[in-house]
């Protein structure tokens, strides 16, 4: 899946670190600022993110 700026995704493993905005996608590599656990990157091909839904 494609990640854009802006999304709000949760970390399927990790819901403690609550609902994080997307700040910028390049392939595999999302960079993503939590709620609960500040900015963090994330390689998609082996952490699940998924969209939240507004």
């Amino acid at each position: 899946m494609d990640f854009e700026p802006g999304q709000r995704v949760r970390h399927k493993e990790r819901p403690e670190w609550g609902i994080g905005q997307v700040q910028s996608a390049v392939g595999p590599r999302v960079t993503v600022n939590f709620e609960n656990a500040g900015k963090i990157l994330i390689n998609t091909d082996h952490a699940p993110l998924e969209l939240v839904e507004e």
